[in-house]
């Protein structure tokens, strides 16, 4: 058996967690009371050679929910005019199925046991992904119910950066002011971001881990 090859699948790489990113514009802080208005995902893979990639995306402008609160300041912020029919918005509880469909697809195409999130400051964007869930009574959320891969966290520890265009600047990634704060730009951004670093750490002979009997040795 080619035991580093075994170690390049996805499966083997983050301890079954198969990882999606995400990105989320919303009309405030409170996951409970302010909407989501849009949603991006993006699945990845890991090749024959164990280098991780993006693979595909889905991107979304959602309708804030009956009863929610938008704040100005926040729509002020991202841009974003929720009653402008040309965003095609369609429900949260719609974009999420579509997402978790998706999702759980490729968590058995990779034999994977859950998804984790992954996103710059990850806690906010999972707190909407888990509120808006529960709100619509989705079953089967393919996410796990609190662990994530933060970037900002792995771009302070790699990179000295935790702004999202300053460590992509760090890490040689373009990066376009006047794209960001859109789902769709953030998240690609993000999921670039987060294989550089991944595959950073292999380029640096971190991955595949040394087999135990060798590592015992140097101990």
């Amino acid at each position: 058996m080619d035991i580093t090859n075994n170690l390049n699948k996805m499966n083997e790489r983050f301890r079954g967690f198969y990882p999606i990113v995400i990105d989320i514009e919303t009309a405030g802080f409170n996951a409970n009371s302010n909407p989501l208005l849009e949603i991006a995902s993006i699945t990845l893979l890991m090749n024959d050679d164990g280098w991780l990639e993006l693979d595909e995306i889905l991107h979304f402008h959602i309708k804030p929910f009956a009863g929610s609160i938008l704040i100005p300041a926040a729509l002020e912020f991202n841009g974003i005019d929720p009653e402008n029919p040309l965003r095609g918005a369609i429900s949260e509880r719609e974009a999420l199925q579509t997402i978790f469909k998706k999702v759980r697809q490729g968590i058995k195409e990779h034999n994977c046991h859950r998804a984790v999130i992954v996103a710059h400051n990850a806690h906010f964007d999972h707190s909407f992904i888990m509120a808006a869930t529960e709100r619509t009574g989705l079953k089967h959320n393919p996410f796990h119910p609190f662990a994530t891969f933060d970037t900002a966290a792995l771009s302070g520890l790699v990179l000295g950066q935790t702004v999202l265009a300053k460590a992509c600047i760090a890490a040689n990634i373009p990066f376009d002011n006047t794209q960001a704060h859109s789902a769709l730009y953030d998240t690609k951004q993000t999921a670039i971001l987060f294989c550089e670093i991944v595959n950073r750490w292999k380029r640096m002979g971190g991955w595949p881990p040394l087999p135990h009997h060798i590592a015992e040795k140097i101990a």
